[in-house]
């Protein structure tokens, strides 16, 4: 029975990858009729049991939807949900976790001259005000105003490349970063280095200068890529 069920799901994987790559290859776009679930069973000379496995699997990455009494209808993927959905998994890795801080610190030093060219006078001005806004916030000692206005400038920093995939995929990881390193600004010493480091990076990039800019992001994102999860259990 084991046997069975592993080669079943072998023929799913098998199946689901044939779809993928024929959605790709006729081009289907969003909402376009695909086939009804018996029909693709038929069609591809399987059980119906791996066909539903195989459209399981494409259902729950996005690019089915199966629909009572109509059929598969295709959808594209929604790749910051599919990596916003995983995250969580990854708490328990330390391995994953420090994948996860080069995928961040790629995602950011790439965006720094994009942000630079395509960032707008008043993104500029706006990022320079939150770094103040986390000035006082630090010397204030309120830990989630500091956590919201470091996401906020991360945030705007990424959507100042004018890639909306980009910005997106930052805020997933900043909001994950942020759960996972709760007490990373506790000290005061942190506090300093965070005030200083931001309001240089936002000057920097406010100047156009892309060597101080990528300079800053090194020094910043140094801190949170040697760091571990608070509670990895």
């Amino acid at each position: 029975m084991a046997a069975e069920t592993s080669i079943q799901l072998t023929q799913s994987d098998e199946l689901a990858e044939r779809i993928r790559a024929r959605i790709q290859d006729e081009r289907l776009t969003d909402g376009a009729f695909f086939m009804t679930e018996a029909d693709l069973a038929e069609e591809y000379d399987v059980s119906r049991t791996v066909a539903r496995e195989a459209v399981s699997r494409l259902v729950a990455i996005g690019l089915l939807e199966a629909r009572k009494r109509l059929g598969l209808i295709v959808r594209r993927p929604d790749p910051l949900r599919l990596l916003q959905l995983g995250l969580p998994s990854l708490f328990d890795s330390d391995q994953d976790i420090a994948e996860l801080s080069m995928l961040r610190y790629v995602v950011e030093m790439g965006a720094v001259d994009l942000a630079i060219r395509n960032g707008s006078d008043e993104q500029c001005q706006q990022l320079c005000e939150l770094a103040q806004e986390m000035e006082t916030a630090i010397r204030s000692h309120r830990p989630e105003k500091i956590s919201e206005l470091d996401i906020a400038f991360h945030s705007l920093l990424l959507q100042m490349t004018s890639s909306t995939l980009i910005a997106g995929m930052q805020r997933v990881l900043v909001n994950f970063f942020d759960t996972a390193y709760q007490d990373y600004q506790s000290d005061a010493a942190t506090g300093e280095r965070m005030i200083w480091e931001h309001q240089e990076l936002a000057a920097a990039i406010r100047d156009r200068d892309s060597n101080r800019a990528r300079t800053m992001m090194q020094m910043q994102s140094r801190f949170w890529l040697d760091q571990k999860p608070t509670d990895s259990k």
